[in-house]
């Protein structure tokens, strides 16, 4: 199992989660080397922009934005299923939801503010 580290956004997201959700999401957010080789689409995806591979898990409400570098788990986002429902998750697009997210202006400016916040 790999090392997750949140930064001071991801930490913040999810301290505002009710405590129940935070233990359920932890407990179920467990990163390996084999999970990383097999992502499934559904409870991990796997989004790529100019070479960085951003990967993403999902657990009932929630999703985790995260990256791995060297050896940890990077956590940049912690956000709920509906923060995208107006730019993707109701458009009913013929796409998965990682190749859509992976196009998304928006969705990359949140990930990359989440790069930028000091690590807890």
């Amino acid at each position: 199992m790999l090392q997750i580290v949140f930064n001071e956004i991801s930490a913040g997201e999810i301290s505002r989660l009710d405590t129940l959700d935070q233990l359920e999401l932890l407990d179920a957010f467990k990163v390996t080397e084999a999970t990383l080789e097999n992502i499934d689409g559904e409870s991990y995806g796997k989004i790529s922009r100019d070479g960085v591979n951003l990967y993403r898990f999902r657990a009932n409400d929630y999703r985790v934005y995260f990256e791995v570098l060297d050896g940890n788990v990077i956590v940049h986002r912690v956000l709920h299923k509906n923060t995208f429902s107006d730019l993707l998750f109701r458009t009913k697009l013929p796409v998965g939801e990682d190749e859509e997210l992976g196009k998304s202006k928006h969705f990359w400016q949140l990930i990359d503010e989440g790069k930028n916040a000091r690590r807890v």
